[in-house]
């Protein structure tokens, strides 16, 4: 099979998730250097996450992470991955974010959720049952001021009189909701005009209903004014990747089983406990849910995710500690190297010019010695006309 549609994109979408014990202040650096490493090999965008418990998802303001990353990037785009919305005063989040936009020039994106881990909320006081409804009215409040107006709100968790921001934002930066098995998040997506995060997108459950998904999308968008595009449609999934099958599953003995043992108690689709990692590598990629192995399967896996979805714009790789850092590191290497260039249109061209060079057999060699050997000869030639004349003087 091989790949026809428009140019993907790539990114990683960073909890992030770290396997403990590990020293915080060194998984903070990482992380920023791994958000360093991507826009050096060429990846498009980075999602942050916003997390406060459980001690494996280690950023608690992805602003703040956005803001240091942004002075050490050139290139890649930088996004909440996502700002849980209940968790703040709406007003004060939209302002912050205005901020970030002018500090990035522009690339910023803001990426909405109503949080996931339950600890999270009850420190807070929060009613876990509330959370999406709070994210929906936070959010919309949230457009219609990075829009200019002015907004008077009365909710039971938050109030604005006449609120209205002092800067305007410095881009038109882009929005999205994220979106898992329920058609809840794709129904947002479309009323609202925003982008959809799929973050179960590879999810046995998540990816049969893909297609579904992106429908609800266009139809609620077009009941509500919007126009929607594929090309905003960003899809997350576990990947990791070696030069060989065998060595994958080697790397991935660091972490793999430990951090989705963690993933069960906090998402209800996640994979069980496994003891044996091998039987693991086994479950995850027979049945789709994830790639670990060689750049070949993974440029199989993104074949099928686009065959099923029918078509998206951004694949981001679920960023983890399946392996230790130099692994990791070289994981998106070779996948930037091999496996970006077959979606984005820029591998054909090459293969074809060179394909071209073979099939002219030796013509190339031929003609270049036959040059050599004339531009020798008018040489001797020259040099024997000279020594003639000068024999003369």
């Amino acid at each position: 099979m091989t790949y026809s549609g428009p140019a993907l994109r790539f990114g990683a979408f960073l909890g992030p998730y770290h396997k403990l014990p590990l020293n915080p202040t060194l998984a903070i650096e990482r992380d920023l250097q791994l958000v360093e490493h991507l826009d050096q090999l060429g990846f498009h965008e980075a999602w942050i996450g916003e997390h406060h418990s459980g001690g494996v998802e280690t950023v608690a303001s992805p602003e703040l992470f956005i803001a240091a990353a942004a002075e050490r990037t050139k290139h890649i785009r930088l996004g909440t991955g996502v700002a849980s919305l209940p968790y703040h005063q709406p007003f004060m989040l939209a302002d912050r974010l205005v901020q970030l936009d002018h500090m990035t020039r522009g690339r910023m994106m803001f990426g909405a959720g109503p949080g996931q881990l339950l600890k999270d909320a009850r420190m807070m006081g929060i009613d876990p049952a509330t959370q999406r409804d709070r994210m929906e009215e936070a959010l919309k409040v949230m457009l219609r001021l990075f829009a200019g107006e002015t907004v008077t709100h009365r909710a039971d968790w938050f109030t604005l009189e006449e609120a209205v921001l002092q800067m305007r934002p410095y881009s038109d930066f882009e929005v999205a909701v994220t979106g898992a098995v329920s058609p809840s998040g794709p129904k947002l997506a479309g009323r609202l005009g925003t982008s959809l995060l799929s973050l179960a997108a590879t999810d046995p459950a998540g990816i049969e209903r893909l297609a579904g998904h992106w429908d609800i999308v266009e139809s609620e968008a077009a009941a509500h004014g919007h126009t929607v595009d594929r090309s905003t449609w960003r899809l997350m999934g576990p990947m990791f990747i070696a030069e060989t099958e065998e060595q994958a599953i080697k790397d991935v003995e660091h972490g793999m089983r430990w951090l989705l043992d963690y993933l069960a108690h906090i998402t209800p689709t996640a994979l069980g406990s496994y003891t044996d990692v091998r039987e693991l590598v086994k479950v995850v990629n027979d049945s789709g849910r994830g790639v670990v192995g060689t750049p070949e399967m993974a440029i199989e896996q993104l074949l099928r995710l686009h065959e099923k979805s029918g078509g998206f714009g951004t694949y981001l790789f679920q960023a983890s500690d399946y392996a230790n850092w130099p692994a990791t590191k070289r994981s998106y290497e070779l996948f930037a190297e091999q496996v970006i260039p077959y979606f984005t249109g820029q591998l054909d061209p090459m293969m074809t010019s060179y394909q071209q060079v073979i099939d002219s057999g030796t013509e190339g060699a031929e003609t270049t010695a036959r040059s050599q050997a004339a531009s020798a000869e008018k040489y001797q030639a020259e040099k024997q006309q000279a020594e003639k004349a000068h024999s003369g003087v």
